[in-house]
């Protein structure tokens, strides 16, 4: 059983028993190239939403291009078999003068992750490096950033290596009952409270939910949604990055594509015509990630909008037999009081070169002292050192 409560039908059997010890690599000049091999590797296999149709295809076709990234979809083959144990989709790159090959991502991607073939696969994972390590193009540092240790009820044998470490970053994952009512009397109270009465606010305002299912529609709700988020952020005093050329075509070649797919799920609050909230989800198998949210403020900061939106979208997925809510990287406290919890992410980097060893070892320096709390302290103490010197 699934956490969807429903039986998916398992991989064969020579799948679940075989030992993969022996690779051979390819490694693809573009996606579609392999887009047909990676749909079936999916189906039979193990992957998660950024791994995805619709995520992919919109990557490595807008983002990955041109002077950001050299495209390396990569897929693993069982030499034995002959089957398709693996894919990887990957990139090539350069950052301060070193190449790096990297998970395609660009700031884009929350969660990182292989597709995998099957389920109860045994890796020989050296064997699985190396044959990586001598395929890939020449480069400095070979880079795997943000990697849960599950895929779809599997376990990420990308994480299990010497050179792993925890990472910078955390995904925080809901896991729903059954029963909705149990979810929502679980919460503490106080919280809980406050939910209902902002819903009551936004009902009293002919406020509404609705699930965008018209694509005309949803590029409305979505330019709505993108104008908020902005609007929010630059009111922080940060930068918004996610209206650059490349990221804004690439989050509509998503919707575009996704919506009627059913890989994306787009839901809104409304009032009077005007978009009020609105939140971008992708999905697969019964999990629902959070990819964007925007929420108005000013007048409706009463009645906590992007709260609320969450709540009543993770509801009416519940009824639809979701299990899994995703709030993906990024630490809020309302994801806390709503009950999901932290997930670590695993980093593992490896140099390829001379030149990239130094960088290697400076990354794996700066996640030491991440990790220990002492150290941290520490090394806070000594920049504040620095600067008031400076």
């Amino acid at each position: 059983m699934f956490p969807n409560g429903k039986q998916r039908t398992p991989p064969s059997e020579a799948s679940v028993h075989a030992r993969v010890d022996e690779f051979s690599i390819e490694i693809a000049g573009a996606y579609e190239d392999v887009a047909a091999r990676w749909r079936a590797l999916r189906a039979r296999g193990c992957s998660l939403a950024f791994q995805g149709e619709t995520w992919l295809s919109a990557w490595y076709g807008l983002v990955g291009p041109g002077e950001r990234a050299t495209p390396l979809p990569t897929t693993v083959v069982d030499k034995a078999t002959g089957e398709d144990v693996m894919a990887l989709p990957l990139i090539g790159c350069e950052i301060d003068g070193l190449r790096y090959i990297e998970f395609a991502d660009c700031g884009l991607t929350d969660y990182n992750a292989p597709i995998i073939g099957g389920k109860g696969l045994i890796w020989n994972r050296p064997a699985l490096m190396k044959a990586l390590r001598d395929a890939l193009p020449a480069a400095d540092a070979f880079r795997l950033t943000k990697m849960p240790r599950i895929v779809d009820d599997t376990i990420n044998p990308l994480v299990d290596s010497r050179h792993a470490r925890r990472g910078r970053l955390n995904g925080n994952l809901l896991h729903a009952p059954a029963k909705w009512e149990d979810w929502h009397w679980n919460l503490e109270r106080t919280f809980r409270k406050e939910l209902e009465r902002s819903w009551r606010v936004f009902e009293r305002r002919s406020g509404v939910f609705r699930r965008v299912t018209d694509i005309n529609d949803a590029r409305r709700v979505f330019a709505g949604l993108k104008q908020l988020q902005r609007e929010r952020i630059s009111g922080l005093g940060l930068d918004y990055i996610l209206d650059e050329p490349h990221n804004d075509a690439f989050y509509d070649r998503v919707l575009e594509t996704g919506l009627p797919a059913g890989e994306v799920v787009l839901t809104t609050l409304e009032s009077d015509g005007e978009t009020v909230a609105g939140l971008l989800g992708i999905v697969n198998k019964g999990h629902y990630s959070m990819v964007r949210l925007g929420a108005a403020t000013g007048d409706w900061r009463n009645c906590s909008p992007g709260r609320v939106l969450i709540e009543q979208t993770m509801k009416s997925l519940h009824a639809e037999d979701f299990r899994l809510f995703d709030f993906t990287i990024g630490d809020y406290a309302y994801k806390r009081r709503l009950g999901a919890a932290k997930i670590a992410l695993t980093d593992v980097e490896e140099s390829m070169s001379w030149r990239g060893a130094p960088a290697v070892a400076r990354d794996r320096a700066r996640a030491a002292v991440r990790s220990n709390r002492k150290l941290l302290t520490a090394a806070r103490w000594l920049r504040k050192r620095a600067t008031k010197a400076a």
